[in-house]
């Protein structure tokens, strides 16, 4: 299995340190560390199973190295004062039991932060320019406050280094502050700082030469934004592009670092940063090879890697030295030591989903198809009580792929009740619209890890009372999912009325029509998608006062780009009142004015109902019942899985199993 991945298993070099492997797990924030930004017990076992589970090199998240003004979370690593210094050592020695390396990601938000974390002053920049998405006041740090802040950097790496980090990461992409001096889109100075290309390095230039002479011959890379990308948002002022991404490297390559972090991107162009499900693996490759054809130095570059054949591939094409993974590493720990067992098929694979993005604005990281990411303590003892107790699972979905994972790895011997013939619930519509393979990818992988446990899934089979009965289960758990709700409206009994459930399965199939999409949550967007690539002139009609209300933004953006290439309408703040036999007619929200459409077809997309048929049923015969997923409430694939997983990892064994 090692010769198949050749590349990705041999040793590679960053200055002087070795490291075992080629993956680097990038720098993520996610919210673990202690208020005073030290390294917390959580962070240390999040970052450990990380580790053990095969790593090369690991980057930290985020690390402070300015408390006045640089703050980018409440619960951030920093390195500000001398405090830091024994927890880190901690997180050092934790990671190298398992041959894993550390670096620290050395970090100023620059006016990409909240006024919020500072004390409720302006945020600061090269310039006073707001950030597009943050949209703080911002103000213009001085000459002074800026050779300030290059010390800051420098006593931070030596912090570090007191620390026995193997080595520094200076992040200079994504629009943070590093970034924001070398971008003539953010740096409009006048002084030394500013202006020509050698004055917007010069921050950048100053925290290399200042490392090096403060720590010596101590592994120093950088995390580069190559492109922002502005281009693609309509923006016409000119920003950091490849051209100028190559020469930066350059220049620093000549400074003395010893690797580059390829990236692209900033807040305004986010989707270039961590992108969507949309994007495929390697959407970035162009600019990891201009780098690699342009230096000497190792380059690292995450590409929405996910597949462990495609990282061969892109060592082995000589278009990268080190595979970048970051959110794959949240959704599977075990990446490396699957792919290096010959496990491949039992990776769970990030699905691109961004729950994780979106969840870290409320607290810390979440992933949705791994519940344990960033719970590493909290879910740290999985009992192994089961004894071959049996437990019915009904429904193959999401929640109850995930239960029945679960308690097969206690001991229990769970028995999958699905009444389709494949597994994959709610999955198997959320897969069909295009560009959604990873969602395929997921249920691929929930199959897999349940044949490797050797869990029994009886398809084509309705989970009747006798049949279970049948089966004399110690608990049942529900995860018999939902229906698509069909809210009285006058006309929705028409033949031409249909829910997103029957367009994406597949049962009808609607071409050349006139179709109006009633709802425009992701679904409905995902299944207006679907009917546009098939000739159809579709309308969403939404009655909030903006499309898909609630929806994570990043994912509105993709899906509204995808709709305005396809032409689809958006109506939003009109409600449907009535569906006649060749029209609808909607009201206006705000000034309830009617208007008429004329269409062929009308496809429901107004949310979900539990099915909860049986649930009452199996409460009156069996002791011990759990309902899970969407058969407990409708939601999404993250609370689908953890529910699954919540329930199993916590059913009580309350008498000994019978020999």
């Amino acid at each position: 299995m090692m010769m198949k991945y050749e590349h990705l298993f041999s040793k590679g070099k960053v200055g002087t340190l070795e490291l075992k492997n080629r993956v680097v797990m990038t720098a993520m924030g996610i919210g673990l560390a202690n208020l005073d930004g030290t390294a917390s017990d959580e962070i240390i076992k999040y970052y450990e199973e990380r580790a053990k589970g095969g790593v090369g090199l690991i980057v930290t998240e985020v690390t402070r190295v300015n408390d006045d003004h640089g703050v980018g979370g409440t619960r951030q690593l920093s390195v500000t004062k001398d405090i830091h210094i024994k927890p880190l050592r901690k997180l050092v020695d934790t990671v190298h039991q398992y041959g894993t390396k550390l670096f620290l990601q050395l970090h100023h938000p620059g006016r990409q932060t909240a006024s919020a974390l500072i004390g409720n002053q302006p945020v600061v920049a090269p310039s006073a320019i707001p950030c597009g998405i943050m949209q703080q006041e911002t103000r213009e740090l001085t000459t002074g406050e800026i050779e300030s802040l290059v010390q800051d950097f420098v006593i931070g790496a030596k912090r570090a280094k007191a620390a026995g980090v193997d080595g520094i990461q200076l992040h200079a992409a994504h629009g943070y502050l590093i970034t924001q001096f070398l971008s003539p889109y953010t740096n409009k100075r006048t002084d030394k700082y500013g202006g020509s290309f050698e004055n917007r390095m010069r921050f950048l230039a100053e925290i290399i030469l200042g490392i090096r002479e403060e720590c010596g011959d101590y592994p120093l890379t950088v995390r580069l934004t190559v492109d922002e990308f502005l281009s693609t948002i309509g923006v016409q002022e000119k920003g950091l592009e490849l051209e100028e991404g190559v020469k930066i490297v350059q220049a620093i390559e000549k400074l003395g670092i010893d690797a580059i972090d390829v990236s692209s991107g900033n807040y305004e162009t986010m989707n270039t940063v961590v992108e969507p499900t949309s994007y495929p693996q390697g959407w970035r490759t162009h600019l990891s090879q201009a780098i690699k054809d342009a230096v000497n130095i190792p380059v690292i570059a995450a590409n929405v890697i996910r597949k462990p054949e495609f990282a061969e591939e892109l060592l082995a094409n000589n278009t990268i030295d080190f595979v970048g993974i970051g959110r794959g590493l949240l959704a599977d720990p075990e990446w490396v030591n699957k792919v290096a067992n010959g496990r491949e098929a039992e990776i769970r694979n990030c699905i691109s989903c961004l729950h994780c993005f979106e969840s870290i604005f409320a607290g810390h990281v979440e992933c949705a198809v791994n519940p344990r990411t960033a719970r590493e303590l909290e879910y740290d003892n999985l009992k192994q009580d089961g004894e071959g107790r049996r437990v019915a699972v009904i429904g193959a979905g999401p929640a109850g792929m995930e239960s029945a994972r679960i308690l097969a790895m206690r001991g229990f011997k769970p028995v999958v009740f699905e009444k389709e013939s494949e597994a994959g619930g709610q999955l198997l519509l959320a897969n069909k619209p295009p560009q959604k393979e990873k969602i395929t990818w997921l249920i691929d992988n929930m199959k897999n890890q349940l044949q490797a446990l050797g869990v029994e899934i009886r398809y084509n089979t309705e989970a009747t009372v006798a049949e279970l009965k049948k089966l004399d289960p110690y608990a049942v758990f529900v995860g018999t999912g939902g229906t698509a709700l069909v809210p009285p409206i006058n006309g929705v009994e028409n033949e031409h009325v249909y829910t997103t459930t029957e367009i994406l399965e597949g049962s009808v199939e609607l071409r050349d029509k006139v179709i109006a999409v009633i709802g425009s949550g992701l679904t409905g967007l995902e299944t207006a998608e679907f009917l546009a690539e098939k000739g159809n002139t579709v309308t969403v009609v939404e009655m909030a006062d903006k499309i898909a209300p609630g929806a994570y933004f990043q994912n509105v953006l993709d899906q509204l780009a995808k709709l305005n290439k396809l032409e689809v309408g958006l109506l939003p703040g009109h409600k449907l009142l009535k569906i006649e036999d060749d029209r609808i007619i909607l009201e206006q929200v705000d000034n309830q004015e009617e208007l008429i459409l004329t269409v062929d077809a009308v496809i429901l997309s107004l949310g979900v109902k539990p099915n909860t048929e049986i649930v009452e049923q199996l409460q009156n015969q069996f002791p011990n019942v759990k309902v899970i997923g969407d058969a407990k409430a409708p939601r999404k694939i993250a609370q689908a899985i953890r529910e699954g997983f919540v329930e199993a990892y916590n059913l009580e064994v309350k008498e000994p199993a019978l020999v």
